[in-house]
Protein backbone atom coordinates (compact mmCIF):
# COMPACT_ATOMS: atom_id res chain seq x y z
CA UNK A 1 0.00 0.00 0.00
CA UNK A 2 1.61 3.21 -1.00
CA UNK A 3 1.29 6.30 1.36
CA UNK A 4 0.27 9.79 -0.25
CA UNK A 5 1.80 12.99 1.03
CA UNK A 6 4.84 14.81 1.40
CA UNK A 7 7.64 14.32 3.80
CA UNK A 8 8.33 17.82 5.52
CA UNK A 9 11.93 17.51 6.79
CA UNK A 10 12.75 20.37 9.85
CA UNK A 11 15.71 21.58 10.83
CA UNK A 12 18.75 23.86 10.35
CA UNK A 13 20.40 24.66 7.01
CA UNK A 14 24.22 24.95 7.15
CA UNK A 15 27.19 25.85 5.00
CA UNK A 16 29.70 23.06 5.36
CA UNK A 17 33.36 24.14 3.97
CA UNK A 18 34.90 21.29 2.43
CA UNK A 19 38.82 21.29 2.01
CA UNK A 20 40.91 18.71 0.80
CA UNK A 21 44.49 18.10 1.38
CA UNK A 22 46.57 14.88 -0.05
CA UNK A 23 46.48 13.12 3.75
CA UNK A 24 44.75 13.69 6.98
CA UNK A 25 47.19 16.11 9.29
CA UNK A 26 48.58 15.31 12.19
CA UNK A 27 47.57 16.80 15.31
CA UNK A 28 48.50 20.89 15.47
CA UNK A 29 50.06 20.47 11.79
CA UNK A 30 49.32 22.63 9.08
CA UNK A 31 48.39 21.22 5.62
CA UNK A 32 48.01 23.19 2.15
CA UNK A 33 44.45 22.49 0.93
CA UNK A 34 44.76 21.25 -2.54
CA UNK A 35 41.00 22.43 -3.38
CA UNK A 36 38.31 23.63 -1.55
CA UNK A 37 34.41 23.60 -2.33
CA UNK A 38 31.37 25.21 -0.46
CA UNK A 39 28.32 22.73 -0.10
CA UNK A 40 24.71 23.57 1.88
CA UNK A 41 24.65 21.49 4.44
CA UNK A 42 22.43 20.36 7.71
CA UNK A 43 20.66 17.00 8.57
CA UNK A 44 17.30 17.92 7.56
CA UNK A 45 18.36 19.93 4.49
CA UNK A 46 20.53 17.19 3.58
CA UNK A 47 17.68 14.69 4.00
CA UNK A 48 15.44 17.04 1.92
CA UNK A 49 17.60 17.25 -0.86
CA UNK A 50 18.60 13.21 -0.71
CA UNK A 51 14.37 12.54 -0.89
CA UNK A 52 14.17 15.24 -3.65
CA UNK A 53 16.65 13.79 -5.96
CA UNK A 54 15.35 10.26 -5.43
CA UNK A 55 11.88 11.80 -6.60
CA UNK A 56 10.01 11.91 -3.29
CA UNK A 57 7.34 14.92 -2.64
CA UNK A 58 9.08 17.00 0.29
CA UNK A 59 9.20 20.02 1.55
CA UNK A 60 12.03 21.79 4.59
CA UNK A 61 11.45 23.70 7.26
CA UNK A 62 13.95 25.82 8.89
CA UNK A 63 11.93 26.83 12.01
CA UNK A 64 8.53 26.28 13.57
CA UNK A 65 6.40 28.78 14.31
CA UNK A 66 2.62 28.85 15.97
CA UNK A 67 0.31 27.73 13.39
CA UNK A 68 -1.35 25.03 11.28
CA UNK A 69 1.82 23.43 11.97
CA UNK A 70 1.04 21.85 15.09
CA UNK A 71 -1.43 20.38 14.31
CA UNK A 72 0.51 17.80 11.55
CA UNK A 73 0.86 14.39 12.50
CA UNK A 74 4.03 13.47 14.49
CA UNK A 75 6.53 11.08 13.02
CA UNK A 76 6.91 7.47 14.57
CA UNK A 77 10.19 7.46 13.18
CA UNK A 78 13.33 7.92 15.48
CA UNK A 79 16.82 8.00 14.32
CA UNK A 80 19.38 7.64 16.75
CA UNK A 81 22.72 8.58 15.85
CA UNK A 82 25.59 6.43 16.53
CA UNK A 83 26.80 9.08 18.67
CA UNK A 84 23.88 9.51 20.93
CA UNK A 85 23.86 5.68 21.79
CA UNK A 86 27.57 5.38 22.87
CA UNK A 87 27.15 8.77 25.03
CA UNK A 88 24.46 6.91 26.87
CA UNK A 89 26.98 3.66 26.77
CA UNK A 90 25.33 1.25 23.72
CA UNK A 91 28.15 -0.41 21.98
CA UNK A 92 26.06 -1.48 18.52
CA UNK A 93 23.06 -0.31 17.10
CA UNK A 94 21.02 -3.37 18.42
CA UNK A 95 21.85 -2.41 22.35
CA UNK A 96 20.75 1.03 21.54
CA UNK A 97 17.79 0.39 20.09
CA UNK A 98 16.93 -2.53 22.63
CA UNK A 99 17.47 -0.07 25.52
CA UNK A 100 16.28 2.89 24.33
CA UNK A 101 12.65 2.15 22.87
CA UNK A 102 10.65 1.96 25.98
CA UNK A 103 11.81 5.45 26.11
CA UNK A 104 9.49 6.39 22.58
CA UNK A 105 5.94 6.46 21.74
CA UNK A 106 4.48 3.73 21.49
CA UNK A 107 4.23 1.92 18.30
CA UNK A 108 7.11 3.97 17.25
CA UNK A 109 10.02 2.96 14.65
CA UNK A 110 13.71 3.60 15.93
CA UNK A 111 16.82 3.24 13.35
CA UNK A 112 20.20 3.11 14.13
CA UNK A 113 23.12 3.18 10.86
CA UNK A 114 26.29 2.15 12.65
CA UNK A 115 28.37 3.06 9.94
CA UNK A 116 30.59 0.21 8.29
CA UNK A 117 28.35 -1.64 10.67
CA UNK A 118 25.35 -1.08 8.92
CA UNK A 119 21.94 -0.33 10.51
CA UNK A 120 19.73 -1.81 13.04
CA UNK A 121 15.91 -0.65 13.53
CA UNK A 122 12.75 -1.86 15.75
CA UNK A 123 9.49 -1.72 14.64
CA UNK A 124 6.41 -1.39 16.39
CA UNK A 125 6.02 -5.33 16.83
CA UNK A 126 9.40 -5.09 18.75
CA UNK A 127 11.40 -7.56 16.47
CA UNK A 128 14.97 -5.97 15.54
CA UNK A 129 15.79 -6.05 11.94
CA UNK A 130 19.34 -5.21 10.56
CA UNK A 131 20.91 -4.21 6.76
CA UNK A 132 24.86 -4.68 6.18
CA UNK A 133 26.47 -1.72 4.95
CA UNK A 134 26.93 -1.36 1.16
CA UNK A 135 30.90 0.19 1.02
CA UNK A 136 31.75 1.52 -2.31
CA UNK A 137 34.52 0.41 -4.37
CA UNK A 138 36.30 3.41 -3.41
CA UNK A 139 36.40 5.58 -0.77
CA UNK A 140 35.49 9.41 -2.02
CA UNK A 141 33.53 11.58 0.59
CA UNK A 142 31.11 10.49 3.47
CA UNK A 143 29.80 14.05 4.52
CA UNK A 144 26.76 13.36 4.66
CA UNK A 145 26.14 10.01 4.27
CA UNK A 146 23.76 9.62 7.52
CA UNK A 147 21.48 12.34 6.53
CA UNK A 148 21.54 10.43 2.90
CA UNK A 149 21.01 7.03 4.97
CA UNK A 150 17.82 8.96 6.80
CA UNK A 151 16.54 10.22 4.03
CA UNK A 152 16.33 6.87 2.33
CA UNK A 153 15.13 5.32 4.66
CA UNK A 154 12.31 7.54 4.48
CA UNK A 155 11.66 7.71 0.95
CA UNK A 156 11.37 3.74 1.61
CA UNK A 157 8.59 3.91 4.44
CA UNK A 158 6.98 6.53 2.83
CA UNK A 159 6.15 4.81 0.20
CA UNK A 160 5.01 1.63 1.90
CA UNK A 161 8.19 -0.31 1.86
CA UNK A 162 8.98 -2.70 4.70
CA UNK A 163 11.26 -1.77 7.12
CA UNK A 164 13.72 -4.02 6.28
CA UNK A 165 13.55 -2.34 2.95
CA UNK A 166 13.94 0.23 4.52
CA UNK A 167 16.93 0.00 6.00
CA UNK A 168 18.63 -1.98 3.20
CA UNK A 169 18.19 0.70 0.80
CA UNK A 170 19.35 3.21 3.18
CA UNK A 171 22.45 1.44 3.71
CA UNK A 172 22.77 1.03 -0.10
CA UNK A 173 22.34 4.81 -1.32
CA UNK A 174 24.73 5.76 1.46
CA UNK A 175 26.81 3.55 0.21
CA UNK A 176 26.83 4.40 -2.99
CA UNK A 177 26.90 8.21 -1.20
CA UNK A 178 30.44 7.51 -0.14
CA UNK A 179 31.62 6.77 -3.80
CA UNK A 180 31.45 10.20 -5.30
CA UNK A 181 31.60 14.25 -3.73
CA UNK A 182 28.06 15.28 -3.03
CA UNK A 183 24.92 14.24 -3.85
CA UNK A 184 24.55 14.44 -7.83
CA UNK A 185 25.25 11.30 -8.89
CA UNK A 186 22.72 8.86 -6.15
CA UNK A 187 20.04 8.53 -8.98
CA UNK A 188 22.58 7.32 -11.90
Amino acid sequence: MERQGKVLCIGLVCLDIINVVDKYPEEDTDSRCVSQRWQRGGNASNSCTILSILGAPCAFMGSLAPGPVAELRLSLQVFVSKDVAVHFGYQSAASALKGLYSRVKQGAVLICAWAEKGADAIGPDGVLVHSDAFPPEKLVDTLGAGDTFNASVIYTLSRGGTLQEALTFGCQIAGKKCGFHGYDGIVQ
